[in-house]
């Protein structure tokens, strides 16, 4: 931490189900009715509402008067200012800490779940009334902190995306998608399908577990904190000149994988956030591997410990 500024918290949030009726239909009544209309209570809307509210109060509290502050909005992620020094505390569902997570380079991360029980938890270890305790050993030195592998994405004009969960490089409508596939080991292969997605042992308990239960011969999915990947062809298209027999595997640390995009523009995202997004153009090359960057996320005292940090990276280019 720096010797002549105090420590930042800034707490991140997205906006509740509420809030977002609110912004569309105006008022209360009329979102009760828009609801109503589906079969849904506002009451439940509202209480889910305060819920995350109180959490959010608590969580504000908890950070020591002469301590400095700042709050980001999910939606507001891709615009704020992070500092080497700040301390992130995501309140919200585990999805929230994989959001945060690529604008992150090695800020400890303290996942805040404002509902116990509605969640997985994966990601979101604890509740609000723990982030008192948690804040003094985070600054000490002293948390426990695990760092897990992130995925990164590089277009050959330099920018690029990094994920915690996965990467999907694909046909912005999800259509089909034509390119060229190379794998690690020099296996290429022209492919027609619906997209290519390439995870993370944390993201292994998402999407990649969907795609995985589908596939008999799914590759062994990574650990959260193991350096490596897997990765899945959705849907190849077998055609006179298009194959589908390099359909999944796994990255090892230094491996990686590339498509070059052909005859249509594809988009790549990270972690189910469209909005940012790559474009490739037709001829691009895209690769994708393990990420240098990892998440430090803040565990219970019984989990594994890592409290090793990485030195300073360059921020991705946008």
């Amino acid at each position: 931490m720096s010797a002549t500024l105090a420590p930042r918290v800034v707490v991140v949030s997205r906006r509740s189900e509420l809030d977002e009726l609110l912004a569309h239909h105006g008022t209360r009544a009329a979102a009760g009715y828009y609801l109503r209309q589906r079969g849904r209570d506002l009451a439940e809307v509202v209480t889910r509402h305060e819920t995350l509210q109180t959490a959010l109060t608590a969580v504000g509290a908890a950070i020591p008067a002469d301590w400095r502050r700042g709050q980001a909005d999910r939606d507001d992620l891709a615009r704020f200012p992070f500092a080497r020094e700040d301390i992130v505390v995501a309140v919200g569902q585990d999805g929230l800490v994989a959001n945060v997570a690529k604008y992150l380079d090695g800020q400890p991360v303290i996942g805040v779940d404002p509902e116990p029980g509605q969640n997985a938890g994966v990601l979101v270890r604890f509740g609000p009334v723990a982030v008192a305790r948690l804040l003094p050993t985070v600054v000490a030195g002293r948390a426990p902190i695990r760092e897990r592998t992130m995925v990164r994405a590089a277009l050959d004009d330099g920018q690029e995306l990094i994920g915690l969960n996965e990467v999907y490089a694909g046909h912005p409508g999800h259509q089909s998608a034509r390119y060229l596939l190379s794998t690690a080991d020099g296996q290429r292969e022209r492919q027609s399908s619906s997209g290519l997605v390439v995870g993370t042992g944390t993201g292994a308990t998402g999407w990649c577990a969907s795609i995985a239960r589908e596939r008999a011969a799914a590759p062994p999915l990574p650990a959260p904190d193991e350096p490596a990947l897997c990765w899945f062809v959705r849907e190849a298209w077998p055609s006179p000149a298009t194959g589908a027999s390099l359909t999944a595997g796994r990255l090892g640390p230094d491996e990686t994988l590339e498509i070059v995009a052909e005859r249509e523009r594809l988009v790549v995202f990270a972690d189910g956030l469209e909005t940012d997004h790559l474009t490739m153009a037709w001829g691009q090359r895209l690769t994708v591997g393990p990420a240098a960057r990892r998440l430090r996320l803040v565990e219970p005292a019984s989990a594994p410990t890592d409290h090793s940090r990485h030195p300073s990276r360059r921020r991705r280019r946008r």
